[in-house]
């Protein structure tokens, strides 16, 4: 017997069976972290007792045994696995249950295609998922690969008397396996874990070790979190103000890199948070900031509850928000301790409304702020107008002509700080989806005019294109301040593992580039993007891909407007819809997986699906080699006038500034949704309505074939399979 940290017991299963129930039973209970429960501590000694019986017709051959095998990265445990004649078997126990339940069955899948996708020595090994009900009275009798062709096989069903015959069976149905790797249960795992399990298992362990990808060889996260740490670590050392600039594909983790940031500075490695030494996750985004609060909360609450500890879900939302809150209520506490009106144009803390906090000053308590989507923070207009008419602050702060933008409010909200600062900003390039929102552009102007003490650290990436047109380093060239850091650039996606290209191919596909073409070759088998005209087909090819907990769901843009004829409705606004739409089960109909309501680039940033379907409709259109880019227009009624209107697409014309940043968001749109699949995607451009009424006219001029034939026809040139 040998003992590994993932798992609680290993052996050989001629050393499994010669040794003591007891003594095999005390291993499990020395080598779990914490106190087990009554009921765990019973499922174990069940499963030892059963598999003793169960592995003796297997006496001599060379095989392991091994309990509670922790799946890194992804927080996830099996209760047993057991590797066999070349076979890596994955062994769920619901002991004492007489019945077989749906969850269960997605329960032991996920940790098969976990490993079939993630871990090296089971890449090419055939994976068998068992279900044990113990007192079922049934067994499978069909053994059969899944439809998917990657050798994992259907998810097997037994009570404990069925197991022996099953393995047997397998081993009969699939003779001439090699033997696997001895060192399996060390093979380099690198997971690529959705945000949301992710947060899960950073706040539960305040640790990254166990979901950074640092075994991938062309994953860089890690050298990115490290890289922040150091510049965090000078800042408090030298005592002087930093900000650093995180930009990256879509998907290359810039999200999970602030999370990891912000528990990585907050608890520094202890079960408690250290003082004066926080850092905070800001995000502007309310659908990804109220997923990510009750996906923790929910998951927190269950964790507490498990260990017999009495806790109110209420309790678990406010412990993590403390840690990740919305960006607005941070500017507003700020602004709350401003001078009102404001004077000669000059932001003051007014001392009548804030307390001077010895080293933080009149600032907030965190060292360290992390902006997320920092390229969507607001210009000054776009600020000025919303405090002019009212914030949100207690009861509707007012400020009148205010004199700041929002990147330039926040670098002076953490200004305030009498010793060190450190800002840490998560940019997207080409994501800014809103009208208002300033990109990266207002942040280095900024801190070449009003901040320029601080110190700068970008990463040489930040010149492309999409990050201000490419003028970053022409608008920094005299700022002494400035450093350049590579690792400050995620150039790899995280959420498409099986696509490292596909942020090239939507940039390609968005630009007419000509190697779009190309790009799809090099990645429609690993990762599969198919076209169709037909929303019922796009389903179909959803429900077919998605296997046990995956999550599929329906995008569509915000300038979206006939989608109602496909049977397709838009997400409502509002947090809590957000949240049931990412994390409600697939039992629920207000999960995403019902494939019936769409949400829109605002809801979905930030966020991911592992299979999405991308609804393309008229409000942005192929048109002789550009995009031509519409508003739906529903008309105001005039009483007076002869001449009624009807609501119709009306095409956006760049003669204004603000119809070219229109223009530009709504490309924008597209790429995020185009971005949002970690494992496949189905784009459905509708046919439209080619109908016409006995006098003629078309029966609904709003969808007319040719809004919808030139987008389709090019992306079938690209290459893009129909299905």
């Amino acid at each position: 017997m040998s003992i590994n940290s993932r798992c609680l017991y290993n052996s050989s299963i001629d050393e499994f069976l010669n040794a003591d129930e007891k003594s095999i039973f005390g291993t499990l209970c020395s080598n779990y972290h914490g106190e087990a429960l009554t009921t765990t501590r019973e499922a174990w000694n069940n499963e030892i007792t059963i598999l003793k019986q169960v592995l003796a017709s297997f006496a001599g051959l060379n095989g392991q045994i091994i309990f509670e095998y922790d799946i890194p990265r992804l927080g996830k445990r099996i209760d047993v696995v057991v590797l066999l004649k070349g076979i890596v078997y994955c062994l769920e126990f619901k002991v004492g249950e007489h019945q077989i339940h749906e969850a269960d069955i997605d329960q032991v899948l996920d940790y098969a295609i976990d490993l079939k996708n993630f871990h090296k020595f089971s890449k090419d090994r055939i994976i068998v998922p068992i279900l044990i009900a113990t007192n079922y009275n049934n067994s499978s009798t069909n053994i059969q690969m899944s439809i998917y062709d990657d050798r994992v096989v259907n998810p097997l069903l037994t009570g404990k008397n069925g197991i022996t015959n099953l393995i047997s069976n397998v081993m009969n149905k699939f003779p001439e396996e090699s033997e696997v790797d001895s060192n399996w249960i060390i093979s380099p795992y690198a997971p690529t874990p959705t945000i949301i399990e992710a947060a899960k298992t950073l706040y539960e362990n305040h640790t990254v070790e166990n979901i950074t990808r640092h075994e991938a060889d062309k994953v860089f996260t890690d050298r990115t979190i490290n890289c922040i740490m150091n510049i965090i670590q000078k800042s408090k050392q030298n005592q002087e103000k930093s900000i650093c600039f995180v930009t990256g594909v879509p998907g290359a983790g810039k999200t999970l890199v602030g999370l990891d940031v912000a528990v990585r500075q907050t608890y520094q490695s202890k079960n408690e948070t250290i003082n004066d030494e926080g850092a905070v996750y800001l995000s502007g985004n309310g659908p990804l900031v109220a997923v990510l609060i009750e996906a923790l909360a929910q998951d927190n609450y269950k964790k507490c509850r498990e260990r017999g500890e009495k806790k109110k879900i209420t309790d678990s939302r406010r412990e993590v928000s403390k840690t990740i809150q919305m960006i607005h209520r941070y500017r507003d506490n700020m602004l709350a301790k401003i001078k009102n009106p404001i004077e000669n144009n000059i932001v003051e803390i007014d001392p009548k409304k804030a307390v001077d906090q010895e080293q933080s000053g009149y600032g907030e308590v965190e060292h360290v702020a992390i902006f997320d989507e920092a390229q969507r923070s607001w210009t000054h207009k776009r600020l000025a107008d919303y405090l002019k008419k009212g914030g949100t602050y207690g009861n509707k702060l007012k400020v009148s002509d205010f004199p700041m933008s929002e990147p330039s409010f926040l670098i002076w909200s953490l200004n305030q700080r009498k010793d060190w600062a450190c800002i840490v900003c998560l940019v997207g390039g080409g994501q800014e989806i809103n009208t208002g929102e300033a990109g990266i552009l207002e942040w280095i102007r900024a801190l070449n005019e009003k901040f320029t003490d601080w110190k700068i650290y970008i990463s040489p990436e930040l010149n492309e294109e999409e990050y201000a047109e490419g003028r970053i380093k022409e608008i920094l060239k005299n700022n002494m301040n400035v450093f350049y850091e590579k690792d400050l650039h995620l150039s790899v996606s995280l959420r498409s593992f099986r696509a490292e290209k596909l942020s090239a191919f939507v940039h390609a596909l968005l630009s007419f580039d000509d190697n779009a073409s190309k790009i799809y070759d090099e990645i429609r088998d690993k990762y599969p993007i198919v076209l169709t005209r037909n929303m019922d087909k796009a389903r179909a090819w959803l429900h077919d891909r998605v296997r046990g907990n995956e999550r599929t769901g329906v995008l569509i843009t915000k300038e979206s407007a006939r989608y109602k004829p496909l049977a397709v409705h838009v997400l409502p606004s509002g947090d809590d819809n957000a949240v049931h739409w990412f994390l409600d089960d697939k039992e629920d109909s207000r999960s995403s997986n019902y494939l019936e309501d769409a949400a829109t680039e605002i809801q979905v940033q930030g966020l991911e699906l592992d299979y999405t379907c991308l609804l393309w409709d008229a409000d942005m259109r192929y048109e002789n080699g550009s995009w031509g880019f519409y508003n739906f227009i529903y008309p105001r009624e005039n009483l007076n006038s002869s001449n009624k209107k009807y609501p119709e697409w009306k095409k956006l014309v760049p003669n204004t500034e603000n119809k070219q940043d229109k223009m530009k968001y709504m490309l924008n749109a597209y790429r995020v949704l185009l971005t949002r699949a970690r494992s496949g995607m189905v784009i459905c451009v509708p046919n439209g309505n080619s109908n016409k009424t006995k006098n003629g006219y078309w029966e609904d001029n709003t969808r007319l074939p040719e809004f919808y034939d030139a987008t389709y026809r090019y992306l079938k040139k690209i290459g893009i399979k129909e299905i």
